[in-house]
């Protein structure tokens, strides 16, 4: 049976009336499961309205009121985590412990986000002149929205929304329309916690929606998640319509492996951080560095070996490693990158266009692939993929392992293993990329730091969660007060000063 999705807005499940819609397929099967409407104008319009009648009210509560709210959603989502689950994993194909996951790391965020009444703390500076006393304050800055992608449906959608609530904004979620379904439920959930209705309201839809977000007066800020080419264009317009706007883009992760590393260490690390989530991870890593020819053939000798034991299966096998693709053309896209590396030169070590799952023959999966002997110039290390494909790229030595991540156009994450501590230092320091892994393949920070990459993967000056966020969401007052006290000072015709 196919379910009929609808937004959420003024705290309700809203039909769609735009006569549009699309299919939410099952990436274990291809087959049709659920269909989502795809909002026009006028209905993204009045969600917005809908959230800024709803602000003022939300802003005017103290943080600790909204600090509760959300640590009542944090109770209620751990209490159907495992739906939940379930459910982004029968839409998006990542397995149900990756699901697990990708809803955690989104809680973490919401963790952070109620210790908002310390976050929102301003500054006070007292007799900063004669009887003056200065001071600032952190206020919302009212209706703000969030695009998010179809490979986090419940941890972004996380990062943009707890943050923003929290400070006192109203929020208008795009989600995508890939796997909608977790989104939606996670709005049912704040409302159950006590978030007054039209504070979180979810549009679902594309470009149409995502039009009006970027230019509608009423919305202040839009953060972003997706390719580079619609995070640019998502950060121009808005920008150009007075918005602020933080905006992720691509990625091309490197993995640098030392001839000192443990090299069981680094072959696990990339074996997960390569082909986990079929590779549809903004932070895979998808291309390795070994420095020395030695290095380099005992790190494929190794990843051959590991590639041939993975389990590909179904989302909720629980044995399986990784499941499928989230849909048809992401399974061309990726197949046509493997075609593409076999013409460019590059050696591809381990094939896996020919894999299929018996009885699953209509489902978007795709075996590892692992190329070697890539170099720089090459498509396949330039563009990302976003599939469960490796590239090794063979360096020379540590110099030229460094600039391979740092001379490259994207610059969200990179890894070192290693078992020398100068050389770990030197490269954190030097490397070009806005995040840096020790030993640690996936480097994302926990939620009280901040997330963000450089160069091509984020447009924009502040980061995702963390202090960041509590930045981004919000805008400072600064307020010069004196009390005079009777005191007569006259008419005075200069700048003020405080000497």
């Amino acid at each position: 049976m196919v379910r009929e999705l609808t937004h959420f807005v003024a705290g309700k499940r809203v039909p769609g009336t735009s006569g549009r819609s699309g299919d939410v397929l099952d990436p274990n099967t291809g087959l049709v499961q659920a269909r989502v409407p795809l909002a026009s104008r006028a209905e993204a319009e009045a969600a917005i309205a809908d959230a800024a009648q709803a602000q003022p009210e939300w802003a005017a509560w103290n943080p600790q009121r909204r600090a509760r709210v959300l640590l009542r959603f944090l109770e209620l989502v751990d209490r159907e985590k495992e739906e939940l689950a379930r459910l982004l994993s029968s839409e998006h194909g990542k397995t149900v412990p990756d699901a697990l996951g990708d809803i955690q790391r989104g809680l973490e965020v919401v963790e952070f986000a109620a210790g908002v009444p310390h976050l929102l703390k301003g500054e006070f500076t007292d007799n900063a002149g004669t009887g003056i006393d200065v001071y600032s304050m952190r206020q919302p800055l009212g209706v703000v929205a969030g695009i998010t992608p179809f490979n986090f449906p419940a941890m972004i959608p996380l990062w943009k929304a707890a943050p923003a609530l929290a400070c006192g904004n109203a929020f208008v979620l795009k989600p995508s329309e890939r796997d909608p379904s977790v989104p939606l439920r996670l709005a049912e959930l704040f409302l159950e916690a006590g978030l007054p209705p039209g504070v979180l309201n979810v549009v679902n839809g594309d470009k149409e929606a995502v039009d009006v977000l970027l230019t509608d007066p009423r919305i202040e800020a839009v953060g972003f998640v997706g390719s580079t080419a619609v995070a640019e264009h998502v950060y121009t317009t808005a920008s150009a319509h007075g918005k602020r706007a933080q905006c992720f883009g691509g990625a091309k992760n490197h993995m640098v492996v030392m001839p000192d590393a443990d090299l069981d260490q680094a072959v696990d690390a990339l074996i997960g951080a390569g082909y986990g989530s079929a590779g549809q991870r903004c932070m895979a890593i998808s291309v390795a560095v070994p420095v020395g020819e030695e290095t380099a053939d005992a790190l494929v000798a190794r990843l051959v070996e590991r590639i041939a034991t993975l389990r590909v299966g179904r989302s909720d096998d629980p044995a399986a490693d990784f499941g499928p693709l989230v849909g048809p053309d992401a399974l061309a896209r990726v197949r046509e990158y493997i075609d593409l590396g076999v013409r460019e030169g590059a050696e591809l070590v381990v094939d896996g266009r020919d894999f299929t799952l018996e009885g699953h023959e209509g489902g978007f999966f795709l075996g590892a692939s692992l190329f070697d002997r890539v170099t720089p110039e090459m498509r396949i290390h330039r563009e990302e993929i976003f599939g469960p494909v490796l590239s090794v790229v063979r360096a020379a030595d540590y110099e030229e392992a460094l600039r391979l991540p740092s001379e490259h156009e994207y610059g969200n994450g990179v890894a070192i293993f290693t078992r020398d501590g100068d050389t770990a230092r030197d490269f954190t320091r030097r490397v070009n990329t806005g995040m840096v892994g020790v030993n640690v393949p996936i480097p994302v920070p926990v939620g009280y730091h901040t997330f963000g990459g450089w160069k091509r993967s984020a447009f924009g000056d502040l980061n995702q969660f963390g202090p960041d966020s509590i930045r981004f969401y919000t805008r400072t007052r600064t307020v010069t007060s004196r009390w005079p006290s009777g005191l007569k000072d006259g008419a005075s015709f200069t700048i003020p000063t405080m000497g």
